[in-house]
């Protein structure tokens, strides 16, 4: 597995990618952003599975290195920081980032993280394969509408920008309103990981979902145990089959 890792201090680096290497993992340094875009480019060799973004570069800062990765490639990025707040965890997330560890990390956490967003990207990975299970249907959930095939969302007709995993974590919810999902359950599901460090994440998206529709009672927490998609007033969640366009 290649790996981009994105770090301006040498020593940080040296360290990180001995560690990696005894792991498997062949590592491209790259000290600043704009050298980790021109190595993102298609013809500089064989693609990268991951890319390990630190947000302090001499350059530019690292949230303007992730949009600008997004508008050049689909490849993973984990943002590696010592910025711990969650506005900071939720804008990352926001301009595309799959996963955000803060520093000081275990390494173990940082393997495993690694492995799971490189999974989840795999062709044929756990994705591909629920869109083409739930091709053609819709969820309706009172104002929301969750449309499944093309990974749309929209609130009172107005369409909602969600990430990938805004987009996993919120369709999982809605296929079964009013059902307590635990926390391990939905790890499971969307991160396709049993890590125990993932479930910062997971409240990190979860704030995210409820900021961008608006609608901070959609997803209730139930204390201990997990989520549940709560059905708008508006009316009662129903799954549909799409249309054929006339």
């Amino acid at each position: 597995m290649r790996l981009l890792l994105v770090e301006d201090d040498d020593h940080v680096a040296a360290a990180l990618s001995a560690v990696l290497a005894k792991h498997g993992l062949a590592v491209v340094h790259a000290r600043n952003g704009e050298d980790a875009l021109k190595a993102l480019l298609p013809d500089h060799g064989e693609p990268f599975a991951v890319v390990l973004l630190d947000l302090g570069l001499p350059d530019q800062d690292g949230f303007e290195v992730c949009g600008r990765i997004r508008k050049l490639c689909a490849t993973p990025v984990i943002m590696v920081t010592a910025r711990s707040d969650v506005r900071s965890r939720i804008h990352g997330l926001n301009l595309g980032a799959d996963d955000y560890v803060v520093k000081p990390y275990d390494t173990g956490e940082l393997l495993a993280r690694i492995h799971a967003v490189s999974r989840r990207n795999a062709p044929g990975g756990g994705e591909q394969a629920a869109e083409e299970s739930t091709a053609g249907e819709a969820l309706r959930l009172g104002a929301v509408t969750v449309e499944l095939s093309t990974r749309q969302v929209a609130v009172d007709g107005a369409a909602v920008p969600l990430t990938r995993k805004e987009f996993d974590l919120l369709a999982l919810l809605a296929q079964r309103p009013g059902v307590v999902f635990r926390r391990e359950q939905i790890i499971s599901e969307v991160w396709r990981t049993s890590w125990e460090g993932t479930g910062r994440t997971l409240e990190v998206h979860i704030a995210s979902l409820r900021a961008k529709l608006r609608m901070p009672a959609l997803i209730e927490t139930v204390r201990g145990v997990g989520y549940r998609l709560v059905v708008p007033a508006a009316g009662p969640g129903v799954r549909t089959s799409a249309a054929p366009a006339s």
